[in-house]
């Protein structure tokens, strides 16, 4: 259900707050008044395209808001919460902001969403029927849709099945086309992939092995002069003859502070100070004096390590960018050599598998068109009763179901077809000339629809176009019908459908500063009675229409 509509710099609307009721809301106005400019309002914040050519002129943004009811809807709520968004009280407050630089923000409860998420959800609760819908109907292909949806239950649960088992048999099928697709191909690659996982392997990487052979290298392409720097350290620490050593200096300071050490307890902290140095020093020496020893004066190892440096490098260009990524693609590469040497088994293996899966997919698919032949009757019989309440007593409607290739739907195609004059065999919807005859048929399909409809809004956009007299009223008690279920949004030019009880508003242009604007009211009873003479009577009030119009309230 939409509660709450607001409108800004939208086409030629420049502010519009709107209220809708729960029931049945009516909207009227003379021709080019901005009523379909609303629906289309609507349409965006649903979820619908929106495009810079919907900004009123001279303005940065367009921003339609909708509050709309989800708790009704344990399908839209499902898709909600799964997104991570929460109803707010059991509601949801939508934001489409469209911009003149073609960019556009989606807001869901305040927080940033995707449009298709947004139309996902409102998928499940608002229904719209626009004054060209009815053309929908003459797409055969989306008549099998609509049967589905009629029937539901285990038809859902067979459909997905079918969907399901039909995409996994289309992955097996082109899985064994790429295996069979070119043998000498096939042959090019295994000789590649031989060479280069013989390649990889052959080198025999580890990984951090490059950080540790570039240190190995740096030794030993500067052996002498670690060599030199750590003698020479040594020499001045322990080893120098014309002076006094650092260790001995350091030595004999600390004999002779320890001599009178206790003579004066502050001498103690700097006694300990060169106890702790001397004892550095010394663990220092025996470091210098191992790594001076170990250092290696080693040309032909210097020339390996530069060697294997090289063929690393050389792998690197070829295979990733570190040896870890050289060997997961090694890795990967012997998946694929496996996979092509063994394409024979796996191509048996493909074909058993498809066979399995199509046969399952068949056995889902015919169960689900001996569902469908039964719901189909069923579905027949109910849109008769509603077109024979529309003023076409005489119509027969068929579901005509026959067998085709199978595919996610399964095996059926489903056409409508009418008769609509006694004597003349039912043809596909396609053939109805009248625009009147299809806005019945559509209405007389939504209204059998109702029982299983799980929609909590239905917007209908002059669907009673090329209609009038009795089908009219008909029409009328149609939506009232409908709008004992579910929220109804009705644009009608009929007097006969706009004196229907429930909300009423009036749509207007109007001159504001010397630019158009579109202005909407809601009627009073006194008003509507006005609304309706005007559709009644034209330009002219008369006495006559006005008391018509009250007549037609009070029914």
């Amino acid at each position: 259900m939409i509660h709450h509509l607001y409108i800004k710099d939208f086409a030629v609307i420049d502010e519009l707050d709107l209220e809708f009721g729960p029931d049945l809301n009516l909207l009227t106005g003379e021709t080019g008044s901005g009523k379909s400019i609303i629906v289309d309002a609507i349409g965006i914040a649903l979820g619908e395209r929106a495009d810079s050519d919907t900004i009123r002129s001279g303005c940065e943004k367009a921003l339609v808001e909708a509050v709309l009811d989800v708790d009704c809807s344990p399908d839209a709520l499902k898709c909600l919460e799964d997104a991570g968004f929460s109803p707010d009280e059991g509601r949801m407050i939508v934001s489409r902001e469209v911009q003149r630089n073609g960019k556009s923000q989606c807001r869901i409860n305040g927080r940033q969403a995707t449009v298709s998420l947004l139309k996902e959800i409102t998928d499940h609760l608002v229904d719209a029927y626009g004054q060209h819908e009815h053309q929908y109907l003459l797409q055969s292909e989306r008549h099998l849709g609509v049967l589905d949806a009629w029937c539901g239950g285990e038809i859902d649960v067979l459909r997905s099945d079918v969907a399901a088992d039909h995409a996994e048999f289309r992955r097996l099928q082109a899985e064994l086309r790429q295996l069979q697709s070119d043998e000498r191909e096939r042959a090019r690659s295994i000789d590649l992939y031989k060479f280069q996982v013989e390649e990889i392997t052959s080198a025999n990487l580890s990984p951090g092995e490059e950080d540790e052979l570039l240190a190995d290298r740096n030794r030993l392409a500067n052996a002498e002069k670690l060599h030199a720097a750590t003698s020479t350290a040594l020499d001045l620490l322990t080893e120098r003859s014309d002076e006094s050593c650092t260790s001995d200096t350091l030595g004999e300071a600390v004999m002779a502070l320890q001599g009178i050490s206790g003579l004066d307890e502050q001498l103690q902290p700097a006694v300990e100070s060169l106890q702790s140095a001397l004892y550095m020093i010394q663990d220092a020496v025996r470091d210098l004096r191992s790594y001076r020893d170990g250092i290696e004066f080693n040309p032909d190892r210097l020339t390996a390590v530069d060697d294997r440096l090289d063929l690393i490098r050389g792998l690197k260009r070829k295979y990733g960018e570190t040896i870890e990524d050289i060997l997961k693609y090694g890795s990967e590469l012997d998946m694929k050599l496996e996979s092509l040497v063994h394409s024979d088994e796996r191509s048996a293996e493909l074909r058993g598998e498809i066979d399995r899966v199509e046969s399952a997919a068949m056995s889902s698919a015919e169960k689900l068109s001996k569902l469908r032949r039964l719901g189909a009757a069923v579905f027949a019989h109910a849109v008769e009763g509603e077109l024979g309440s529309l003023n076409m007593p005489d119509a027969v409607f068929q579901v005509s179901q026959v067998s085709k290739a199978l595919d996610a739907s399964g095996i059926d195609k489903v056409e409508f077809l009418i008769s609509a004059n006694p004597g003349e065999p039912p043809r596909p919807l396609a053939k109805i000339a009248s625009g009147g005859e299809m806005s019945r048929v559509m209405l007389a399909i939504k209204s059998a629809m109702s029982a299983v409809d799980s929609m909590t809004t239905l917007i209908f956009d002059e669907v009673d176009v090329g209609v009038g007299g009795r089908t009219a009223e008909v029409i009328g008690q149609k939506l009232v019908a409908l709008a004992e279920k579910a929220q109804v949004l009705c644009i009608t030019h009929l007097p006969q459908v706009a004196s229907r009880p429930g909300e009423h508003f009036s749509i207007a242009k109007h001159l504001c500063e010397g630019r158009t604007v579109v202005r909407v009211r809601k009627l009073s009873h006194d008003e509507r009675v006005q609304e309706i003479a005007r559709m009644l009577g034209g330009i002219k009030l008369t006495d006559t229409a006005v008391q018509h119009a009250r007549e037609m309230l009070s029914e």
